[in-house]
């Protein structure tokens, strides 16, 4: 869980640079991507990390105890 909150914050420091310092568009491993679809790439990106993040919150763990 630790990696994906590392990737978390990665992605949405660079949805921040972004942002404040739009460009036409990006590349990104030798291919041109505009910068509308990057920031859905990323956006899809945060969501998959928040997907995971709260399917491990939901973990329930229920104990019984005897005397």
């Amino acid at each position: 869980m630790d990696q994906i909150r590392i990737i978390r914050t990665q992605t949405l420091n660079i949805m921040k640079e972004i942002t404040e310092h739009p460009k036409p568009s990006y590349s990104l491993d030798g291919q041109s991507i505009s910068w509308e679809t990057y920031l859905k790439q990323l956006q899809s990106t945060i969501d998959w990390c928040d997907q995971r993040l709260e399917a491990e919150e939901r973990v329930e763990i229920r104990t019984q105890a005897g005397t």
